[in-house]
Parts: structure tokens; sequence; C-alpha cells
């Protein structure tokens, strides 16, 4: 028939599209993880940058990778889901790793923006000193509350409401339900993470603005140079980049829970188009905006 012909055509396109996306994705998380791990072991020790940076690049690695699994045996082989709990760890682990990497990165921009500002605040300065000994804790917070996510993911694809004749659409943001009463709590749990991540992106951009410009009008007053400046310079260039590509995540985030309910194929392929590109376009910025991760992908790429 030439609805099921036209959802075949869309699933193919999907899943190409994915690829395109994820494996280039992969790639250059894995090299991240790969340089910081063999620095790790001849160092025998991490900063918290580079610890950051590291569960970022495998939470990034695993979503991307549990993503392409599941739309491919979702479009091209959906039998396979109708196994007991496959569905449900599927989608489990996609929301997990999704929440991570979105938090992960929340906590390197902010993280940037307490090491690189300037500000006299006394409760500032007690951030800038603690925050290394900080960021364990932070990571363990991000993990935990990624992990409620997921398992509200879990519950969600676990309940008999979940239209399960449309594996296709059947994860946890896309999935095909009908909504009612019991999945309100979810999706305010996943929008509130969702927004609280996107919050602390904003407020790290604006004080690490706020603080370049205010040196660069001291420096300009008193006609002297600062090494810091550059530094200022590069974290705003990260950061605000970041920024965009994070604000654009967002939206996508959020119109996948609006369209949860809809056929909206063309919809959903524009917001797969967008959300999937993110995880490894940013990387690559980062990997370009950290010296030696730069060094090392110019020494191995020819």
């Amino acid at each position: 028939p030439p609805q099921q012909s036209n959802v075949t055509s869309y699933g193919v396109l999907t899943v190409a599209v994915i690829t395109l996306e994820a494996f280039p994705g992969m790639w250059i998380n894995a090299f991240i993880v790969c340089v910081l791990c063999t620095a790790w072991v001849k160092k025998k020790a991490l900063n918290s940058n580079e610890k950051i940076l590291l569960l970022l690049g495998c939470s990034r690695f695993w979503y991307l990778c549990f993503t392409w699994v599941y739309k491919f045996l979702s479009f091209i082989y959906p039998n396979y889901l109708y196994v007991p709990t496959i569905l449900q760890l599927a989608v489990f682990f996609q929301a997990f790793f999704n929440q991570c990497n979105l938090w992960f990165s929340a906590c390197l921009c902010v993280f940037y923006c307490i090491k690189i500002a300037n500000f006299r605040n006394s409760f500032f300065i007690y951030l800038k000193v603690k925050i290394d000994r900080m960021v364990p804790c932070l990571l363990l917070g991000s993990g935990i509350l990624s992990l409620a996510v997921g398992i509200v993911a879990y519950d969600v694809a676990d309940k008999p409401h979940c239209n399960s004749n449309s594996t296709g659409q059947g994860n946890f943001g896309t999935a095909n339900i009908k909504m009612d009463k019991h999945f309100f709590p979810s999706f305010f749990l996943a929008g509130f993470e969702y927004a609280a991540s996107f919050m602390a992106v904003i407020f790290a951009a604006v004080f690490l603005l706020f603080s370049l410009w205010r040196h660069k009008h001291k420096m300009q007053t008193n006609s002297m140079k600062d090494l810091s400046m550059d530094a200022h310079i590069r974290a705003m260039k990260s950061v605000l980049s970041f920024l965009v590509m994070y604000s654009i995540n967002f939206v996508c985030l959020v119109l996948n829970m609006v369209y949860v309910t809809k056929n909206a194929n063309q919809m959903t392929f524009l917001i797969v188009v967008f959300q999937y590109i993110f995880p490894g376009l940013h990387s690559l910025i980062l990997v370009f905006s950290n010296p030696k991760l730069e060094k090392t992908l110019l020494k191995i790429l020819p």
C-alpha cells in the first residue's frame, strides 16, 4: 500500500541520515576517549577538565551507538524489538546516555566559567578554589539525575499504553504513545532536566561574557596587555558555539516531546537531523579548542 511504502522510505531515509551523523560522531568521541585514557595511563592522573571531557566523550559515544542500533532495528528489523525487555532496555540506555550528554556538557560549561571568569565576589572566589574538588560530586550528581530519567523512560516503555505496533517511533521522546495522566509526571521530569541543564549553560555563558567585557575594558583603561585575555576569548568561542548548538538541541528535545503523540514524519525527521548531529559536531569543536587534542588529531589524520 502507498502508506506502507511511505513509512518504509521514511525509515530507510532516517536510518541513512542517522548513520551519516552517528558514525563520524562516534569516531570523534572515541578519539577523545582514547587520547585522554592514554594520557591517564602515562600521567597516572587527570585534571578536572579532562575528567569531564572523558565522561562526556564516553556518554556521547554510547548514546550515538545505542541510537543507531535502536533506529536500525526499529525501521529495518522491527520484530527484534518485540522480544520482552529488549525495547525497554534500549529506551533506558538511550535516555540515560542522552541525559548524561546534556548534564556533562553543562558541567563543562560551568567549569570553564568558574575557572576563567574573574569576579571579586567571595562566593565566586570560594567556588574557584573548590571547583576541582567539586567536579567529582557534580559528575556523580549528573549521573544520578540521568539514571532517574533512564528509569522513568524504562517505565514508560513498559506501559501497556505504548503502541508496540509502531516500534519505529518507540523510543522515549518519539514514542507513539496515547497520552494520559500517567505520562505527564514522566515528561515533566524529562522536561525539567532539559531546562535545568540548559539554564546552567546560559548562566555560564552570560557570566563568562560579562567577565570578558570587564577584563577588556580594564585593559583598555590601563593600556596594558594580559595573557588571560586570550584564555577568555578561547573559552568564549567554545561556550558561545556550544550555546548556539545547545539551544538548537534543546528546541529539538522539546519538539520531540510535543510531537510524541502525532504522526508528523516530516517534523520528526527534521528533529532527528538536528538532534543527532549535535554530539559529534560539538565534540569536534572541543577537540579544536584543546591544544593537546588538536595536535594529536592533526598528527594522526595523514
